[in-house]
């Protein structure tokens, strides 16, 4: 009998520690700059922070280098969707939508696992689901989507124009309201919500008093999200990742935004997950982040050749480099990284073709490997055939990193 206890204990033990099934749900409010948040100071956006944390982060690629990219809506999202920058995903504006979609979105990962993955997306533009994520594309494999609410633009006969953009803000409320009661009955796995009206006021009326109530109105549709992910987690044998921000900053007067200056670059993150590493604090920390986060999160397996092509590193459970940096000189290059404090070894790969980026593959090859927290290798380029364009990763345990170089 004490045997059969002791069985019994232990099997209850195992049960108990067994991982809670993972949900995550990533919302992008257009256009508020981090300065702005921080001080209105919405009460669900800092409610989900002090679950977890809340960050400044930096959209607009390298300012002078191969990944700057303009501060603008629709390239921010594929940023985030992709995790990579404009060089890659290659949406330049708000229109005439042309993605490069061998660089796998988050939607596309999410189908390409052996579970099944529940998706959805709530967004009052359509063109997120049609042209940026890919939806029933070939070039996606015929991506779906399992929960679709959007379109709402389109509709004039419900959503009329009203003064100061005000239908679009309606709309937001619809979206905001039907990814509440989605994720209450149905808990897709991976949703993303676009809210709209804050860039929209902003264009309107730049920073002041009409902003300031429109981010707080903005932030009560996002505590209605975040009250559903709560039910959820009470009721249900559920763990949520809930990410916030934004896609851009904007100029100094507010009303408008696309270019570098650092109110534009300046966007923020809030989370309610804890388990966040140092790199959510650094300086480096980007929009291009949030999708290897996501993933990570998730458990998603990422092929190699889509790993190695991301920009962005997880800011959630361990890393052991960050901030790799390349400096071409004579027939070298000088790889130089920052390092956690780790024992781990990092592996230098590199490819001469960029074959990825038309749907080809490149071969990878495996030019060194050093002491992570040594920070630096130096490429002697003669070693291998010539070439005007090189691709490195620098691998380790726990994270890659990534970065081009044009002689």
């Amino acid at each position: 009998m004490k045997t059969c206890l002791s069985c019994l204990l232990l099997l209850f033990c195992l049960c108990s520690a067994q991982a809670k099934t993972r949900k995550a749900v990533y919302i992008v409010l257009d256009g508020i700059p981090a300065d702005y948040i921080e001080r209105v100071r919405p009460t669900h956006i800092f409610d989900i922070a002090r679950q977890g944390g809340y960050a400044r982060a930096y959209t607009g690629g390298e300012v002078g280098g191969y990944s700057q990219t303009p501060t603008i809506s629709a390239i921010g999202y594929m940023n985030i969707l992709t995790g990579t920058w404009m060089n890659k995903h290659r949406v330049n504006g708000n229109s005439n939508l042309k993605p490069n979609y061998n660089y796998w979105s988050i939607f596309r990962l999410a189908k390409a696992q052996k579970k099944p993955c529940k998706t959805a997306l709530f967004s009052s533009w359509t063109d997120n689901r049609t042209v940026l994520i890919g939806a029933g594309k070939p070039e996606t494999g015929n991506l779906t989507v399992d929960y679709v609410y959007d379109g709402y633009e389109l509709d004039e006969a419900r959503f009329p124009p009203r003064p100061d953009q005000l239908h679009i803000f309606s709309i937001d409320s619809v979206v905001s309201h039907e990814a509440a009661q989605c994720i209450r009955r149905d808990a897709p796995d991976l949703s993303w919500v676009y809210l709209w009206y804050t860039d929209s006021g902003f264009h309107l009326f730049g920073d002041g008093a009409y902003m300031d109530r429109y981010v707080r109105k903005t932030d009560e549709l996002v505590g209605l999200i975040w009250q559903a992910v709560q039910y959820r987690e009470a009721h249900f044998d559920e763990e949520w990742m809930v990410i916030v921000t934004t896609d851009h900053g904007r100029n100094e007067s507010g009303h408008d935004h696309g270019g570098q200056l650092n109110r534009e670059r300046s966007v923020w993150i809030s989370t309610n997950i804890r388990q966040l590493n140092r790199h959510f604090t650094h300086a480096s920390l980007s929009l291009v982040d949030i999708q290897p986060t996501l993933s990570r999160f998730m458990g998603f397996e990422v092929p190699q050749e889509v790993a190695f092509e991301r920009d962005g590193i997880s800011f959630f459970g361990p890393t052991d480099i960050y901030d790799l940096a390349s400096h071409p000189y004579d027939h070298t290059v000088v790889l130089s990284w920052k390092a956690e404090k780790t024992s781990a070894d990092a592996t230098i790969y590199m490819a001469t073709t960029n074959r990825f980026a038309s749907g080809g593959t490149d071969e990878w090859k495996v030019v060194g490997k050093v002491k992570a927290r040594s920070g630096r290798y130096v490429v002697d380029l003669s070693q291998y055939p010539s070439s005007k364009f090189y691709k490195f990763a620098v691998a380790t345990p726990c994270n890659v990193l990534t970065r081009w170089v044009y002689k």
